[in-house]
């Protein structure tokens, strides 16, 4: 099995990644015009309380593998990483199966509970979902801490696609039975979305059970560690994990209850809130593109840190933290200015309909929700899994207080929820700064990190504002709307990523270091003239 480095990794999980959400972001227009916005609404509802679930099934021992195997396999304990993989994958798979059937049991309350009595049926279409995702989680942190990504970044797409083709399939047949049916569909295409991607991930791991890595055991002298221990190890890493990403999500899943309540309160119908609901979803679908680049980073850097710190290489685990810094800056910060210039022009291309505006003002929580998922990350690798968990909750209780006042005053409503997730990451952020600063007497040049990029940024947004209106103006003979704002906007963005380039080239944001790590392929895209700026 061959051992990638961190930035390949990372490149390789955020090619697969956004390759995803592309797929997410079309497939997402297509299905609201099959169920339609209540639909998207109820289909948004369900899915936060599966994501609740999965968290709660999947957030914990999967990371907790990849970093007992990283760390395993940094001082040569072989045979013990294969060891404690495979307690761990019988572990998940038992708690896949018993929440499966909670989640199949309790469908109904739950449904009740959130104030959503019609997504019972999508709730019991989910729970197959959980056990399979279950099984595809622990391959992936087996993977992931072998420091090979690839198997992950194509069991996403495997899932994606198949998720894609036979949710709209079933969709448009059981939608003449109702909305409450028709959402249906996309509940039965996850499920059998994650089951391709297990399956396939399966196939993986017997395909390199006799790689190189599994020779190496037979040769290591090292001493070994009890089933006893492995489990305490497991158990250590994965249950604040768990807590602490099951925290965030339960404050989503909070948000799905107190918004539609606080809405109502605020003088809205039960339609009309369930409407604004599904606007909130888009936005953060959206948002989810890059954050899935920002994931595909800590994914990367969580095993690389670890196994620095398992055998005290300081110098490496300073210099990955702010390698992670600064491309979580360099990724965030221009998305989210690209996402505020064009947030109309987007929502109108994806044929999202309404909540725009959401994403307009919303965009800076982009860069705040990648800093606090690098931070937790650190502060995982470093074993500070409680304290990250701590600030965590700290945060969601603060987001779910903010939510509750703002979102029912008429004039703020829906973006009560945008202002909430601002304060509740902003706290954490300036907690978790402090603990990884004392922890590990590590100098990080947050503001240096990020100063180039949002310069960078701020000149390309200027830029991109005034290309789609000179575009949509010169164009303005194309009487077909859509593709006179298609034109426009798919231009703005090109415009927009060779500007945001060409300034960080200038300006020293990018070095020739930077664009090695990338593979051959992607530095072939790359303009010459940006390349010859680049120092």
């Amino acid at each position: 099995m061959k051992e990638q480095s961190t930035a390949r990794g990372f490149a390789i999980l955020s090619a697969g990644g956004m390759l995803v959400k592309v797929l997410s972001i079309v497939y997402i227009p297509l299905l609201m015009r099959i169920i339609g916005d209540e639909g998207y609404g109820l289909y948004g509802a369900s899915y936060q309380i599966y994501t609740f679930v999965f968290v709660l099934t999947n957030s914990g021992i999967p990371v907790a593998i990849s970093k007992l195997i990283s760390e395993l396999d940094a001082v040569g304990d072989y045979k013990d990483a294969v060891k404690g993989f495979r307690i761990a994958r019988a572990m998940l798979m038992v708690i896949g199966m018993v929440m499966s059937v909670l989640l199949m049991v309790f469908a109904s309350p739950l449904a009740r509970a959130m104030g959503y009595k019609k997504i019972y049926l999508s709730l019991l279409s989910l729970a197959p979902a959980i056990l399979f995702t279950s099984v595809a989680s622990t391959y992936r942190g087996y993977f992931q801490g072998r420091g090979n990504m690839t198997p992950t970044a194509v069991s996403q797409i495997i899932e994606q696609v198949v998720n894609t083709i036979f949710a709209l399939i079933f969709a448009s047949y059981l939608m003449r039975y109702g909305v409450e049916v028709g959402c249906v569909g996309g509940p039965i295409g996850t499920s059998l979305g994650a089951l391709a991607s297990a399956s396939f991930l399966m196939f993986c791991y017997e395909k390199n059970r006799t790689s190189v890595l599994y020779r190496k055991i037979e040769v290591q002298r090292v001493k070994r560690l009890s089933t006893k221990k492995l489990m305490k190890k497991i158990i250590n890493y994965g249950v604040p994990i768990t807590i602490c990403v099951g925290m965030t999500y339960a404050g989503n899943l909070v948000d799905v209850w107190n918004t539609k309540v606080r809405l109502m309160a605020g003088g809205l119908s039960d339609v009309n809130s369930t409407i604004l609901y599904g606007y909130l979803t888009k936005y953060q679908q959206l948002m989810n593109v890059p954050i899935t680049i920002i994931s595909s980073l800590s994914a990367a850097i969580l095993p690389a840190i670890s196994a620095a710190f398992a055998v005290k290489n300081n110098k490496r685990v300073r210099d990955n933290i702010n390698y992670s810094f600064r491309l979580c800056f360099l990724i965030a910060i221009p998305c989210a200015v690209g996402f505020s210039v064009l947030s109309d022009p987007i929502f109108k291309l994806l044929k999202f309909r309404g909540g725009s505006y959401i994403m307009a003002w919303g965009s800076v929580v982009l860069v705040l929700m990648s800093l606090m998922q690098i931070q937790t990350t650190i502060l995982q690798s470093i074993g500070k899994l409680y304290t990250a968990t701590l600030y965590s909750i700290l945060g969601i209780c603060i987001k779910i207080t903010t939510n509750y006042f703002l979102i029912a005053v008429p004039e703020i409503n829906i973006l009560g929820a945008v202002v909430g997730s601002t304060v509740g990451f902003a706290v954490p952020i300036i907690l978790n700064h402090r603990i990884i600063k004392r922890s590990l007497n590590v100098k990080i040049e947050m503001i240096g990190h990020a100063v180039k990029p949002l310069a960078a940024s701020v000149t390309m947004g200027i830029i991109v504002y005034v290309n789609y209106v000179l575009v949509h103006f010169i164009l303005g003979f194309i009487k077909i709307a859509y593709i006179l704002n298609a034109i426009s906007t798919v231009s703005s963005v090109a415009v927009g990523v060779i500007t945001y380039m060409y300034i960080l080239a200038l300006i020293g944001g990018i070095n020739k270091k930077d664009l090695q790590s990338l593979p051959y392929r992607v530095r072939k895209l790359i303009p010459g003239f940006i390349l010859a700026k680049v120092k």
